[in-house]
């Protein structure tokens, strides 16, 4: 089962409730850069307010570098392969190359 969040940049967040994690699609043809899908999620799922100064995506990643990792090569075509993990709030985030991320909410190390 599957519930839909919208976060403020129009992401279509999805928890995936059997595999226990948030999935979307960051779009590569948008305005926005990746690292702002990230940040606009996280904010969303963990309720944190990004423009407070409640959190920054540098304390977990470089954002100038992840974006540069996933722009298109110099020759202009798209990245096709490839993955970035890092952890941001607890959350485990994992962006792949196409637009998709998934992110893992903290286990509950108490069971």
């Amino acid at each position: 089962m599957q519930t839909e969040q919208s976060p403020a940049d129009g992401t279509d967040l999805q928890y995936d409730q059997t595999n226990e994690r948030y999935v979307f699609h960051h779009d590569t043809d948008g305005t926005a850069t990746i690292t702002t899908t990230i940040v606009h999620a996280l904010s969303s799922i963990t309720d944190v307010d990004v423009s407070q100064g409640e959190f920054s995506l540098y304390d977990s990643v470089d954002p100038d570098a992840l974006d540069r990792i996933f722009r298109p090569k110099a020759d202009g075509t798209d990245r096709t392969s490839g993955h970035i993990a890092f952890t941001a709030l607890e959350h485990e985030v994992y962006v792949y190359a196409n637009g998709d991320v998934i992110v893992y909410p903290p286990s509950d190390r108490s069971q």
